[in-house]
């Protein structure tokens, strides 16, 4: 009886603690909506370059963008955008399109993500690149960045300062 009896106490607080637990929804935009949000409220933009072979690219999309307080801040304070560097479709950024590039069989890369993300003549994946509001690179991050470091990026005012320039 005492083993049924514990057993049903451990179900329970298992069903309790998963009903705690929630995964925050980051908001995401894309580059042709960036217009029309900042004559709305003008903010900084990070975009993620991300391709969906990248391993690190999917551990931070599975808990860094997904993560309560970081969700918070990048909801609050930033336009997030999710850049895959091998999307097919052209994109419109400041009056530009830039289309898809190919670079062998079955590989390429959209000339955006090239244009954000290079660092020292290098794309490596996953990079964040920080826009102001008029849509210039203020900062690249060219790798993976676990939630502690990303979560002083976003508010340390030290760094922060970085922003305003």
């Amino acid at each position: 009886m005492m083993k049924h009896y514990f057993a049903i106490v451990v179900i329970l607080a298992c069903m309790l603690l998963e009903t705690r637990v929630s995964v925050a929804q980051t908001k995401t935009y894309q580059f042709e909506q960036l217009d029309s949000l900042q004559k709305i409220e003008r903010r900084n933009v990070l975009v993620f370059i991300h391709t969906d072979w990248c391993k690190y690219c999917q551990i931070m999309q599975n808990t860094s963008f997904k993560n309560g307080s970081i969700s918070k801040i990048l909801n609050e304070k930033f336009y997030f955008i999710k850049l895959n560097a091998e999307d097919k479709r052209s994109i419109v950024c400041n009056g530009l399109t830039f289309k898809y590039k190919p670079t062998g069989v079955n590989t390429g890369i959209n000339e955006l993500a090239e244009q954000l993300g290079t660092v020292d003549n290098k794309l490596v994946y996953p990079t964040l690149c920080f826009l102001n509001a008029d849509n210039e690179i203020i900062f690249q991050y060219p790798r993976y960045i676990n939630m502690t470091d990303l979560r002083a990026i976003l508010t340390e005012p030290g760094v922060r300062s970085i922003f305003h320039k």
